[in-house]
């Protein structure tokens, strides 16, 4: 990718003729506390003084509060000079002295400053004071992305692409995105030909924005409907922006619009625009402030949609996982007039995907991407990007000049569970532990409906806290739940600390991620999905959070005591039943979980076909659970 500076620097040569008006104007300012030979005397001591006024050997005096100067009457020798000075002290009784003694003597007038010594104390420290900031301020400027002169901070900060033959992005580089593709294909088509649409009086949209998830492929979309169009296209982040200083982000969006209609047609791309565009209304709904952030919407909403009329077309694209967060006057038509959703890949999109990064590095013969693709389900396309790019690492360390299938399998496991811990051991106690709760986890998953199967149980640790872990791997692409999937998903999850109780009737803390998961889907259920005949079809959680981003739980609306006791009851209801279910399969199956536990105390893994095989034998109980057991 060529990115490059504005072209709009100042010159680097600090101007000859200003070094030197500094060099003359230090030499003017210091040239008063230089030593004039004309007017200098020799300075004696204070006493030889007062000897010689004792002597009636001085004329006349002149004291000033720095020195006395004094001339003699006769000089003690030929040749010598007749005028002295010397250092005045404290002394009250100098005056009658002299007059006692007929010196002629009287205070010298305060020497008034010449008028060049007057000038040159109000001219040259200002003088200098500019040049000094007028050499810093140009400094800032060369490093500043093209301002010039102190007010470098005002300038966009945008950088310009130009695509080039090699670092072109076009369509055909970006996969998974069809549905955003085709919505951006009318952008780069009305920027090559834009008579065709004035000619029948459409107008194209002023600006486009992009909404998604992190690493779906917003920028990389951007980029390509640049090279496509083969024009301009200025990038900037919204936090770049906004400053310290009062006014720099409207300045800077002014400059950006500015600089982009000198090389219209092209397209501005604001990246995470939510750093500038969040809604105006403060937390007790008063709109209105005089925040720099707001100034600098304010602003951006003017260009993008104001009085002035442009002739040539500028696009804005703009990028953001926080869509909800916008200001309402920024979505609106003639702004932002189209909202492009670029989500996760599906199946068919994730295949594409790796196709166009499997071709980036060596794959081996016999590679199968259609089942990495199967086993990538919630994978953007920036995490199959990194998954390629693991796989590679795998394969170069252990001097592989290919990648394998094991490569993208282990690089798969790496993303999810993370990095193995070989050095963690643990005691064969707590080995044991570990391997029952796994093998529960398995047993369970595996008789559970959904569209998920298990595909691995290992025993050795990985990422910050797994001591273990089942890899189930979906095996079809599904978009909805029902509540017996969501039901099955909570027995799943409480088949490794079932396990536990069946086998050393007890319980460990290993078990403290699967009941927040557990009680966290329960509690959807409930207040989120309407999955409650008791309670029916209301929603009692509010929506709250990042639609793309993710975060905490969403809060519970106000309810009364009693409706927030039964949401209470049909919660704990739901994991209860779950639990007894859990227990049930695998006091069922007691001899098949002895089995495969003691084969993963051996192997630490087990996988494929040996684990499809002996998890086939694991049947359901044929006496059902009973409804309400949690009372």
């Amino acid at each position: 990718m060529a990115i490059r500076q504005d072209d709009n620097r100042p010159t680097r040569r600090f101007g000859i003729v200003n070094l030197l008006l500094i060099g003359f104007g230090v030499l003017l300012l210091f040239s008063n506390f230089l030593p004039n030979p004309a007017t200098q005397v020799p300075r004696v001591p204070y006493s030889l003084f007062i000897d010689q006024v004792n002597d009636d050997n001085v004329k006349r005096a002149y004291i000033t509060q720095d020195q006395i100067r004094y001339e003699l009457t006769k000089a003690p020798e030929e040749g010598a000079p007749t005028v002295l000075s010397t250092t005045p002290i404290f002394d009250m009784e100098l005056p009658q002295r002299l007059e006692q003694h007929g010196v002629e003597f009287a205070a010298a007038p305060p020497k008034r400053p010449s008028f060049i010594t007057t000038a040159l104390s109000w001219v040259v420290p200002p003088l200098i004071f500019i040049l000094v900031l007028q050499f810093f301020a140009r400094r800032s400027g060369m490093g500043g992305g093209g301002a010039q002169g102190a007010l470098s901070f005002t300038k966009s900060k945008a950088k310009v692409y130009v695509p080039d033959e090699e670092s072109r992005v076009t369509f055909a580089d970006v996969a998974g995105v069809d549905e955003a593709k085709t919505e951006l294909t009318e952008i780069v088509d009305f920027l090559k030909t834009p008579q065709r649409y004035m000619d029948i009086g459409a107008r194209i949209p002023k600006g486009v924005l992009l909404v998604g998830p992190p690493g779906t492929g917003k920028t990389l979309l951007s980029k390509a409907v640049a090279g496509e169009a083969s024009v301009p296209f200025f990038i900037i982040s919204g936090s770049e922006f906004v400053e310290l200083f009062v006014g720099a982000g409207a300045a800077r969006v002014r400059d950006l619009f500015e600089e982009a209609k000198k090389k219209a047609p092209c397209i501005i791309f604001i990246d995470e625009l939510d750093a500038i565009g969040k809604s105006r209304s403060g937390s007790m709904g008063v709109v209105g402030g005089n925040d720099e952030r707001e100034q600098t919407l304010n602003q951006l909403l003017t260009e993008m949609d104001g009085f002035t009329a442009q002739d040539k077309p500028v696009i804005v694209l703009a990028a953001t996982n926080q869509p909800e967060t916008l200001d309402a006057a920024l979505l609106r038509p003639g702004r932002f007039d189209r909202q492009v959703l670029v989500d996760r890949p599906d199946l068919s999109g994730r295949k594409k995907i790796l196709d166009i990064y499997g071709k980036k590095v060596k794959l081996a013969e016999g590679v199968d991407l259609d089942k990495i693709a199967q086993a990538t389900s919630g994978f953007a396309g920036a995490d199959l990007a990194n998954l390629v790019n693991e796989a590679a690492l795998l394969a170069a360390r252990v001097y592989r000049t290919t990648v394998e299938q094991a490569d993208l399998n282990e690089a798969i496991e790496r993303v999810v569970a993370g990095l193995e811990k070989k050095s963690r051991v643990l005691q064969p106690d707590e080995k044991k532990v570990v391997a029952y709760h796994e093998v529960g986890h398995a047993i369970v998953g595996h008789l559970m409906p959904g569209g998920s199967k298990v595909a691995k149980i290992s025993i050795v640790p990985r990422g910050m806290a797994a001591l273990g872990y089942t890899l189930q791997l979906p095996t079809e692409e599904r978009f909805l739940n029902s509540k017996e999937d969501l039901e099955g998903q909570i027995t799943t999850l409480l088949g490794g600390r079932s396990a536990e109780e069946v086998v050393f009737g007890e319980v460990t803390t290993g078990a403290a991620n699967d009941l927040q998961r557990a009680t966290d889907i329960a509690e959807q259920m409930i207040g989120t999905y309407g999955m409650s005949e008791t309670l029916g079809p209301l929603a009692y959680d509010k929506q709250g959070g990042s639609r793309f981003l993710g975060g905490q739980s969403n809060p519970r609306r106000a309810v009364s005591d009693a409706t927030a006791l039964e949401i209470d009851k049909e919660v704990r209801g739901l994991v209860d039943r779950a639990h007894e279910r859990a227990l049930a399969i695998l006091h069922h199956n007691r001899e098949l979980l002895e089995t495969i536990s003691h084969k993963i105390l051996e192997k630490e893994v087990i996988e494929g076909d040996e684990l499809k095989e002996l998890l086939t034998s694991s049947q359901l109980p044929d006496v059902p659970v009973l409804e309400g057991v949690a009372g």
